[in-house]
């Protein structure tokens, strides 16, 4: 791997920035360069939000993420504002629940899952972006292997230690779809 950058997008409230955290702390414990690049509106809930991911072998230069590897996205606008971004034979994942219209291009991969509806029926409805995540992982092998229990221990605070299992459960549900 040489590297892999990622955008992640959605609506502010959505677990998108959190979603990259996951990806970003995964690549760090793996001893890989990092660079997460959080962006959002001034709106706390609702607003948009956006990150970039790199994960890579060597030193990063610049976190900026104009043409992704790969887009994982949570809402409608967010595919109208990323796709096109996209690099040619890139991978899209898509919450097929909150998006209504297939991806346009047919030069990239795309998986759809239904990780709102997933994520409400599973009774966690606030972890839809963990199964979406779930399934980026799985079908990402440079970002596949290690152990993600460490990285959940990273990413999730003291105060929301209650949720580790959840999580882990969220993730497990993207793998198997």
């Amino acid at each position: 791997m040489a590297d892999i950058k990622i955008v992640f997008a959605g609506f502010g409230g959505q677990g998108i920035l959190f979603a990259g955290k996951l990806v970003a702390y995964k690549g760090l414990l793996e001893n890989k360069y990092v660079s997460w690049l959080p962006s959002y509106g001034p709106e706390m809930r609702g607003g948009t939000a956006n990150c970039s991911v790199i994960v890579s072998d060597e030193q990063i230069g610049s976190p900026m993420v104009p043409t992704p590897d790969i887009l994982m996205v949570m809402n409608g606008p967010s595919l109208d504002t990323f796709e096109d971004c996209v690099a040619p034979g890139g991978r899209i994942f898509a919450d097929s629940s909150l998006i209504d219209r297939k991806v346009r291009r047919t030069d990239v991969e795309t998986f759809y899952v239904p990780a709102s509806q997933m994520a409400n029926e599973a009774g966690m409805p606030a972890l839809a972006n963990m199964i979406l995540a779930g399934k980026l992982l799985k079908e990402t092998p440079a970002l596949s292997g290690g152990s993600i229990d460490a990285v959940l221990g990273k990413i999730i605070s003291a105060r929301h230690k209650d949720m580790l299992e959840q999580n882990r459960k969220a993730l497990e549900m993207g793998f198997a779809v």
